[in-house]
Protein backbone atom coordinates (compact mmCIF):
# COMPACT_ATOMS: atom_id res chain seq x y z
CA UNK A 1 0.00 0.00 0.00
CA UNK A 2 1.52 3.19 -1.03
CA UNK A 3 1.72 6.97 1.21
CA UNK A 4 -1.55 8.21 -0.71
CA UNK A 5 -3.54 5.00 0.12
CA UNK A 6 -2.72 4.64 3.38
CA UNK A 7 -3.57 8.16 4.59
CA UNK A 8 -6.85 7.77 2.22
CA UNK A 9 -7.54 4.80 4.36
CA UNK A 10 -6.54 6.05 7.56
CA UNK A 11 -8.62 9.13 6.92
CA UNK A 12 -11.91 7.06 5.85
CA UNK A 13 -11.32 4.72 9.21
CA UNK A 14 -11.14 7.92 11.83
CA UNK A 15 -14.69 8.99 10.02
CA UNK A 16 -16.21 5.68 10.65
CA UNK A 17 -15.46 5.39 14.35
CA UNK A 18 -17.80 8.12 16.24
CA UNK A 19 -15.42 10.76 14.54
CA UNK A 20 -12.56 10.03 16.88
CA UNK A 21 -9.98 12.75 16.78
CA UNK A 22 -6.74 10.79 15.07
CA UNK A 23 -3.96 10.92 17.66
CA UNK A 24 -3.10 7.28 19.57
CA UNK A 25 -0.95 9.07 21.88
CA UNK A 26 -0.06 11.66 24.57
CA UNK A 27 2.13 14.39 23.81
CA UNK A 28 3.94 16.65 26.04
CA UNK A 29 4.59 20.59 25.92
CA UNK A 30 7.93 21.58 25.33
CA UNK A 31 7.29 25.20 27.04
CA UNK A 32 10.61 25.56 29.72
CA UNK A 33 11.75 21.96 28.58
CA UNK A 34 15.02 21.70 26.25
CA UNK A 35 14.18 22.23 22.88
CA UNK A 36 15.74 22.81 19.69
CA UNK A 37 13.95 25.84 18.72
CA UNK A 38 13.01 26.77 22.12
CA UNK A 39 9.48 28.06 20.85
CA UNK A 40 6.38 27.69 22.34
CA UNK A 41 4.73 26.34 19.05
CA UNK A 42 0.60 27.63 19.01
CA UNK A 43 -2.02 26.53 16.51
CA UNK A 44 -5.34 28.55 16.08
CA UNK A 45 -8.71 26.35 15.56
CA UNK A 46 -11.10 29.50 13.62
CA UNK A 47 -9.36 32.50 12.33
CA UNK A 48 -11.61 34.52 11.70
CA UNK A 49 -12.64 37.27 14.39
CA UNK A 50 -11.61 36.82 18.59
CA UNK A 51 -9.31 33.67 17.48
CA UNK A 52 -7.28 35.90 15.57
CA UNK A 53 -6.89 38.45 18.24
CA UNK A 54 -5.57 36.03 20.56
CA UNK A 55 -2.67 34.55 18.17
CA UNK A 56 -1.97 37.76 17.24
CA UNK A 57 -2.04 38.87 21.11
CA UNK A 58 0.63 35.46 21.47
CA UNK A 59 2.54 36.42 18.61
CA UNK A 60 3.95 39.31 20.06
CA UNK A 61 5.91 37.49 22.49
CA UNK A 62 9.05 35.97 21.03
CA UNK A 63 9.35 32.85 22.24
CA UNK A 64 5.88 32.00 20.15
CA UNK A 65 5.78 30.71 17.05
CA UNK A 66 2.70 29.69 15.20
CA UNK A 67 3.06 26.21 13.29
CA UNK A 68 -0.51 25.73 11.89
CA UNK A 69 -3.90 27.41 11.56
CA UNK A 70 -7.42 25.83 11.42
CA UNK A 71 -10.44 27.34 9.68
CA UNK A 72 -13.77 25.53 7.58
CA UNK A 73 -13.61 28.13 5.19
CA UNK A 74 -10.83 28.95 2.96
CA UNK A 75 -11.08 32.45 2.57
CA UNK A 76 -10.02 32.97 6.35
CA UNK A 77 -7.77 30.09 6.47
CA UNK A 78 -6.03 31.34 3.35
CA UNK A 79 -6.37 35.62 4.81
CA UNK A 80 -4.66 34.55 7.96
CA UNK A 81 -1.62 32.75 6.64
CA UNK A 82 -1.19 35.58 4.75
CA UNK A 83 -0.94 37.78 7.47
CA UNK A 84 0.78 35.47 9.54
CA UNK A 85 3.51 35.82 7.06
CA UNK A 86 3.40 39.62 6.71
CA UNK A 87 2.99 40.54 10.63
CA UNK A 88 6.11 37.48 11.57
CA UNK A 89 7.90 36.89 8.00
CA UNK A 90 7.28 33.59 8.41
CA UNK A 91 5.48 30.98 6.72
CA UNK A 92 3.10 28.96 8.89
CA UNK A 93 4.21 25.28 8.10
CA UNK A 94 0.38 23.25 8.23
CA UNK A 95 -2.91 24.59 7.07
CA UNK A 96 -6.15 22.50 8.02
CA UNK A 97 -9.95 22.31 7.79
CA UNK A 98 -10.31 19.64 10.35
CA UNK A 99 -9.39 20.47 13.71
CA UNK A 100 -8.32 17.14 14.98
CA UNK A 101 -5.28 17.49 12.58
CA UNK A 102 -4.17 20.23 14.82
CA UNK A 103 -4.39 17.70 17.70
CA UNK A 104 -2.83 14.92 16.01
CA UNK A 105 0.13 18.09 15.57
CA UNK A 106 3.02 16.82 17.52
CA UNK A 107 4.74 20.15 16.44
CA UNK A 108 2.20 21.57 18.36
CA UNK A 109 2.59 23.17 22.37
CA UNK A 110 -0.68 24.96 22.38
CA UNK A 111 -3.86 25.00 21.16
CA UNK A 112 -6.12 28.52 20.33
CA UNK A 113 -9.93 27.82 19.97
CA UNK A 114 -11.43 31.01 18.97
CA UNK A 115 -14.50 28.84 17.43
CA UNK A 116 -18.31 29.44 17.95
CA UNK A 117 -19.36 28.18 21.04
CA UNK A 118 -20.50 25.09 20.05
CA UNK A 119 -17.61 23.86 19.27
CA UNK A 120 -15.72 24.29 22.20
CA UNK A 121 -15.82 20.99 24.23
CA UNK A 122 -14.56 18.68 21.45
CA UNK A 123 -11.04 20.19 20.31
CA UNK A 124 -10.52 21.50 23.98
CA UNK A 125 -10.71 17.94 25.50
CA UNK A 126 -9.04 16.20 22.78
CA UNK A 127 -6.14 18.46 23.09
CA UNK A 128 -5.53 17.97 26.42
CA UNK A 129 -6.06 14.53 26.29
CA UNK A 130 -3.20 14.84 23.14
CA UNK A 131 -0.95 16.80 26.42
CA UNK A 132 -1.32 20.28 24.60
CA UNK A 133 -2.15 23.26 27.02
CA UNK A 134 -5.28 25.14 25.64
CA UNK A 135 -6.29 28.59 25.09
CA UNK A 136 -10.54 28.82 24.62
CA UNK A 137 -12.34 31.67 23.68
CA UNK A 138 -15.30 32.47 26.32
CA UNK A 139 -17.99 31.82 27.19
CA UNK A 140 -16.52 28.15 27.87
CA UNK A 141 -19.26 26.15 26.56
CA UNK A 142 -22.28 25.81 25.41
CA UNK A 143 -24.34 23.92 27.73
CA UNK A 144 -23.57 23.19 31.09
CA UNK A 145 -22.66 19.54 31.23
CA UNK A 146 -19.97 20.44 27.83
CA UNK A 147 -18.32 22.28 30.72
CA UNK A 148 -18.56 19.73 33.21
CA UNK A 149 -16.30 17.48 30.76
CA UNK A 150 -13.96 20.35 30.06
CA UNK A 151 -12.85 21.39 33.33
CA UNK A 152 -13.06 17.39 33.80
CA UNK A 153 -10.44 16.66 31.22
CA UNK A 154 -7.91 19.61 32.40
CA UNK A 155 -7.51 18.11 35.65
CA UNK A 156 -7.50 14.58 34.92
CA UNK A 157 -4.62 15.52 31.68
CA UNK A 158 -3.12 18.21 34.26
CA UNK A 159 -3.12 20.72 31.11
CA UNK A 160 -2.64 24.25 31.59
CA UNK A 161 -5.70 25.87 30.20
CA UNK A 162 -6.91 29.70 30.30
CA UNK A 163 -10.38 30.63 29.12
CA UNK A 164 -10.52 34.11 27.84
CA UNK A 165 -11.72 36.28 29.99
CA UNK A 166 -9.32 38.58 30.18
CA UNK A 167 -10.83 41.23 32.19
CA UNK A 168 -9.08 38.65 35.18
CA UNK A 169 -5.84 40.17 34.00
CA UNK A 170 -7.23 43.60 33.99
CA UNK A 171 -5.75 45.18 37.09
CA UNK A 172 -8.76 47.79 37.81
CA UNK A 173 -11.08 44.89 37.88
CA UNK A 174 -8.68 43.44 40.86
CA UNK A 175 -8.38 46.54 42.59
CA UNK A 176 -12.34 47.38 42.19
CA UNK A 177 -12.30 43.68 43.87
CA UNK A 178 -10.00 44.86 46.95
CA UNK A 179 -12.63 47.83 47.57
CA UNK A 180 -15.58 45.86 47.67
CA UNK A 181 -14.03 42.88 49.65
CA UNK A 182 -12.90 46.05 52.32
CA UNK A 183 -16.49 45.89 53.41
CA UNK A 184 -16.88 49.82 53.15
CA UNK A 185 -19.77 49.87 51.37
CA UNK A 186 -21.45 47.85 54.21
CA UNK A 187 -24.09 45.09 53.39
CA UNK A 188 -24.39 44.77 50.06
CA UNK A 189 -28.01 43.48 49.08
CA UNK A 190 -27.55 43.49 45.29
CA UNK A 191 -25.54 43.80 42.44
CA UNK A 192 -26.67 44.84 39.39
CA UNK A 193 -24.88 43.52 35.74
CA UNK A 194 -25.71 45.22 33.00
CA UNK A 195 -24.54 44.94 29.17
CA UNK A 196 -26.42 47.68 26.86
CA UNK A 197 -25.00 46.95 23.16
CA UNK A 198 -26.62 49.90 21.04
CA UNK A 199 -23.78 48.83 17.90
CA UNK A 200 -25.88 45.23 17.82
CA UNK A 201 -28.31 46.00 14.68
CA UNK A 202 -31.20 43.67 14.09
CA UNK A 203 -30.78 40.72 12.05
CA UNK A 204 -32.64 40.50 9.01
CA UNK A 205 -34.53 37.45 7.60
CA UNK A 206 -32.80 35.84 5.08
CA UNK A 207 -33.37 32.59 2.78
CA UNK A 208 -31.42 29.97 3.05
CA UNK A 209 -29.05 29.37 0.29
CA UNK A 210 -25.98 27.08 -1.22
CA UNK A 211 -22.84 26.64 0.84
CA UNK A 212 -19.95 29.29 -0.42
CA UNK A 213 -17.48 27.67 -2.05
CA UNK A 214 -14.60 26.61 0.04
CA UNK A 215 -16.59 26.29 3.05
CA UNK A 216 -16.99 22.47 5.09
CA UNK A 217 -20.14 23.83 6.67
CA UNK A 218 -20.57 20.22 7.77
CA UNK A 219 -17.59 20.27 9.66
CA UNK A 220 -18.93 24.07 11.04
CA UNK A 221 -22.27 22.20 12.16
CA UNK A 222 -20.21 19.94 14.02
CA UNK A 223 -22.37 18.13 16.81
CA UNK A 224 -25.38 20.85 16.00
CA UNK A 225 -28.19 19.75 14.26
CA UNK A 226 -28.14 19.32 10.62
CA UNK A 227 -29.83 22.12 8.80
CA UNK A 228 -29.62 24.25 5.76
CA UNK A 229 -26.89 27.23 5.25
CA UNK A 230 -27.74 30.44 5.95
CA UNK A 231 -25.36 33.40 6.52
CA UNK A 232 -27.24 34.41 9.46
CA UNK A 233 -26.04 31.70 11.87
CA UNK A 234 -22.16 31.64 9.85
CA UNK A 235 -19.19 33.54 11.21
CA UNK A 236 -19.81 36.16 13.71
CA UNK A 237 -23.96 36.48 14.15
CA UNK A 238 -24.14 32.75 15.11
CA UNK A 239 -24.03 33.78 18.80
CA UNK A 240 -27.44 34.72 17.98
CA UNK A 241 -28.87 31.07 17.41
CA UNK A 242 -29.76 28.56 20.29
CA UNK A 243 -27.54 25.83 18.86
CA UNK A 244 -24.35 27.87 18.59
CA UNK A 245 -24.63 30.09 21.37
CA UNK A 246 -26.79 31.83 24.07
CA UNK A 247 -27.34 35.68 22.91
CA UNK A 248 -25.94 38.13 25.52
CA UNK A 249 -26.30 36.22 28.42
CA UNK A 250 -23.38 34.33 27.96
CA UNK A 251 -21.09 36.56 25.57
CA UNK A 252 -21.21 39.78 27.86
CA UNK A 253 -22.62 37.74 30.56
CA UNK A 254 -19.49 35.49 31.64
CA UNK A 255 -17.57 38.67 31.91
CA UNK A 256 -19.88 40.52 33.75
CA UNK A 257 -21.35 38.27 36.17
CA UNK A 258 -18.02 36.49 36.82
CA UNK A 259 -17.29 39.74 38.79
CA UNK A 260 -20.33 40.04 40.61
CA UNK A 261 -19.78 36.69 42.38
CA UNK A 262 -15.74 37.35 42.82
CA UNK A 263 -17.11 40.45 44.62
CA UNK A 264 -19.74 38.17 46.64
CA UNK A 265 -17.65 35.61 46.83
CA UNK A 266 -20.23 33.01 45.92
CA UNK A 267 -20.84 30.61 43.67
CA UNK A 268 -24.73 28.85 42.79
CA UNK A 269 -27.71 30.61 43.34
CA UNK A 270 -30.89 29.47 45.30
CA UNK A 271 -32.79 30.15 42.58
CA UNK A 272 -33.24 31.37 39.05
CA UNK A 273 -36.11 33.49 36.95
CA UNK A 274 -35.69 35.30 33.72
CA UNK A 275 -38.32 37.58 31.97
CA UNK A 276 -37.62 39.02 28.33
CA UNK A 277 -38.03 38.53 24.90
CA UNK A 278 -37.57 40.09 21.13
CA UNK A 279 -39.33 43.49 22.16
CA UNK A 280 -36.88 45.60 20.11
CA UNK A 281 -36.65 43.09 16.82
CA UNK A 282 -39.21 40.91 16.90
CA UNK A 283 -39.44 40.36 13.49
CA UNK A 284 -35.73 39.62 13.15
CA UNK A 285 -34.01 36.56 12.30
CA UNK A 286 -32.48 35.91 15.82
CA UNK A 287 -33.48 33.52 18.16
CA UNK A 288 -32.04 35.07 21.63
CA UNK A 289 -33.75 38.04 23.45
CA UNK A 290 -32.85 41.17 22.70
CA UNK A 291 -34.01 42.32 25.85
CA UNK A 292 -33.40 39.91 29.03
CA UNK A 293 -33.47 40.21 32.82
CA UNK A 294 -32.55 37.72 35.33
CA UNK A 295 -32.51 37.21 38.90
CA UNK A 296 -30.17 34.99 40.70
CA UNK A 297 -31.39 34.61 44.32
CA UNK A 298 -29.13 34.05 47.22
CA UNK A 299 -29.42 34.25 50.93
CA UNK A 300 -29.27 37.53 51.24
CA UNK A 301 -29.00 39.16 48.69
CA UNK A 302 -29.36 39.37 44.34
CA UNK A 303 -27.77 39.03 41.94
CA UNK A 304 -29.28 41.18 38.66
CA UNK A 305 -28.67 40.59 34.98
CA UNK A 306 -29.48 43.40 32.36
CA UNK A 307 -29.40 43.33 29.06
CA UNK A 308 -30.35 44.95 25.57
CA UNK A 309 -29.71 45.07 22.23
CA UNK A 310 -29.68 48.10 20.13
CA UNK A 311 -29.63 50.59 22.91
CA UNK A 312 -26.79 52.01 24.79
CA UNK A 313 -28.55 53.70 27.78
CA UNK A 314 -27.94 51.02 30.40
CA UNK A 315 -27.07 52.54 34.16
CA UNK A 316 -24.95 54.57 35.78
CA UNK A 317 -24.58 56.39 32.87
CA UNK A 318 -23.04 53.38 31.04
CA UNK A 319 -23.40 50.92 28.51
CA UNK A 320 -22.10 48.32 30.70
CA UNK A 321 -20.72 47.16 33.81
CA UNK A 322 -21.74 46.20 37.36
CA UNK A 323 -22.97 48.34 40.26
CA UNK A 324 -22.54 46.53 43.84
CA UNK A 325 -25.24 48.20 45.84
CA UNK A 326 -23.96 48.53 49.42
CA UNK A 327 -25.96 49.96 52.57
CA UNK A 328 -23.48 52.90 52.33
CA UNK A 329 -22.50 53.49 48.71
CA UNK A 330 -22.54 52.02 45.38
CA UNK A 331 -19.18 50.66 43.66
CA UNK A 332 -20.02 50.99 39.46
CA UNK A 333 -17.25 49.02 37.39
CA UNK A 334 -16.82 49.23 33.88
CA UNK A 335 -13.91 48.44 32.04
CA UNK A 336 -13.15 52.00 31.92
CA UNK A 337 -12.36 52.28 35.20
CA UNK A 338 -14.35 52.09 38.39
CA UNK A 339 -15.80 55.08 41.21
CA UNK A 340 -17.86 54.67 44.69
CA UNK A 341 -21.33 56.88 44.78
CA UNK A 342 -22.04 57.53 48.25
CA UNK A 343 -25.69 56.53 49.47
CA UNK A 344 -27.38 59.75 50.77
CA UNK A 345 -30.17 59.62 53.00
CA UNK A 346 -31.73 62.36 54.67
CA UNK A 347 -29.11 64.63 53.26
CA UNK A 348 -26.65 62.82 55.04
CA UNK A 349 -23.76 60.82 53.11
CA UNK A 350 -22.49 57.59 54.77
CA UNK A 351 -19.26 57.26 52.73
CA UNK A 352 -16.99 59.47 50.94
CA UNK A 353 -16.57 59.00 47.10
CA UNK A 354 -14.44 57.42 45.20
CA UNK A 355 -13.82 59.49 42.13
CA UNK A 356 -13.52 57.66 38.92
CA UNK A 357 -10.14 55.61 38.63
CA UNK A 358 -9.36 55.02 35.58
CA UNK A 359 -8.17 51.48 33.91
CA UNK A 360 -4.38 50.95 33.51
CA UNK A 361 -1.46 48.80 32.78
CA UNK A 362 -0.68 47.07 29.10
CA UNK A 363 -4.52 45.85 28.32
CA UNK A 364 -6.14 43.15 29.94
CA UNK A 365 -5.45 40.81 26.72
CA UNK A 366 -1.96 41.55 26.67
CA UNK A 367 -1.59 40.31 30.56
CA UNK A 368 -3.90 37.47 30.28
CA UNK A 369 -1.77 35.81 27.60
CA UNK A 370 0.99 36.67 29.34
CA UNK A 371 -0.12 35.28 32.33
CA UNK A 372 -1.25 31.56 30.13
CA UNK A 373 2.48 31.85 29.03
CA UNK A 374 3.93 32.11 32.57
CA UNK A 375 1.38 29.68 33.70
CA UNK A 376 2.22 27.02 30.99
CA UNK A 377 6.36 27.92 31.94
CA UNK A 378 6.05 27.25 35.46
CA UNK A 379 3.12 24.06 34.41
CA UNK A 380 1.18 26.20 37.36
CA UNK A 381 -2.92 25.75 36.41
CA UNK A 382 -4.56 28.49 38.67
CA UNK A 383 -4.04 30.91 35.70
CA UNK A 384 -5.78 34.27 36.00
CA UNK A 385 -9.03 32.71 33.88
CA UNK A 386 -8.47 29.04 34.88
CA UNK A 387 -11.06 26.10 33.48
CA UNK A 388 -12.20 26.26 36.92
CA UNK A 389 -13.04 29.51 36.64
CA UNK A 390 -14.75 29.60 33.11
CA UNK A 391 -16.68 26.37 33.96
CA UNK A 392 -17.81 28.51 37.06
CA UNK A 393 -19.13 31.46 35.17
CA UNK A 394 -20.45 29.87 31.91
CA UNK A 395 -22.65 27.51 33.68
CA UNK A 396 -23.84 30.27 35.98
CA UNK A 397 -24.85 32.60 32.54
CA UNK A 398 -26.42 29.71 31.20
CA UNK A 399 -29.04 28.80 34.10
CA UNK A 400 -30.13 32.47 33.26
CA UNK A 401 -30.75 31.50 30.12
CA UNK A 402 -32.49 27.99 30.51
CA UNK A 403 -34.90 29.93 33.45
CA UNK A 404 -35.33 32.25 30.17
CA UNK A 405 -36.06 29.36 27.47
CA UNK A 406 -38.47 27.29 30.22
CA UNK A 407 -40.35 30.32 31.54
CA UNK A 408 -39.93 29.51 35.18
CA UNK A 409 -38.63 29.87 38.71
CA UNK A 410 -35.98 27.05 39.25
CA UNK A 411 -34.40 26.14 42.06
CA UNK A 412 -30.95 25.28 41.83
CA UNK A 413 -29.19 22.51 44.18
CA UNK A 414 -25.50 23.28 42.39
CA UNK A 415 -25.74 20.20 39.89
CA UNK A 416 -29.27 20.37 38.79
CA UNK A 417 -32.90 21.60 38.84
CA UNK A 418 -35.23 20.09 41.52
CA UNK A 419 -38.55 21.38 40.28
CA UNK A 420 -38.58 21.19 36.69
CA UNK A 421 -37.49 18.22 33.91
CA UNK A 422 -37.80 20.45 31.03
CA UNK A 423 -35.22 22.65 32.60
CA UNK A 424 -32.55 19.45 33.54
CA UNK A 425 -33.18 18.35 29.92
CA UNK A 426 -31.20 21.85 28.62
CA UNK A 427 -28.36 20.84 30.85
CA UNK A 428 -26.45 18.39 28.31
CA UNK A 429 -26.48 18.95 24.88
CA UNK A 430 -28.13 16.54 22.00
CA UNK A 431 -24.85 15.98 19.40
CA UNK A 432 -25.48 15.33 15.91
CA UNK A 433 -24.19 11.41 14.95
CA UNK A 434 -21.22 10.62 14.75
CA UNK A 435 -20.70 13.25 16.68
CA UNK A 436 -20.70 12.56 20.20
CA UNK A 437 -19.79 13.81 23.69
CA UNK A 438 -16.47 12.70 25.47
CA UNK A 439 -16.00 9.99 27.24
CA UNK A 440 -13.81 11.31 30.74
Amino acid sequence: MNRRNFLHKSALTAAGFGMAPLFGSSFQSVYGQTAPSNKVKVALIGCRSMGWSDLNTFLQYPEVECVALCDVDDEWLNKRAADVLKNTGKKVPSLYKDWRKVIDNKDVDVVIIGTPDHWHCLPMVYACQAGKDVYVEKPLANTIEECNLMEKAARKYNRIVQVGQWQRSDPHWQDAMQFVHSGKLGKIRTVRVFSYQGWCPSIPVLADEPVPAGVDYDMWLGPARKRPFNRNRFHFTFRWFWDYAGGLMTDWGVHLLDYALYGMNVTAPNSIMASGGKFGYPDDACETPDLLQTIYTFNDFTVMWDHAIGIDDGAYGRNHGLGFVGENGTLVLDRGGWEVIPERVNGNTRMEAVPLKKAYGEGGLNLHVKNHLECIKSRNRNCNASIEIGAHIAKFSQLGNIAYRTGKKLVWDGIRFTNDEAANNLLVPNYRSPWELPKI
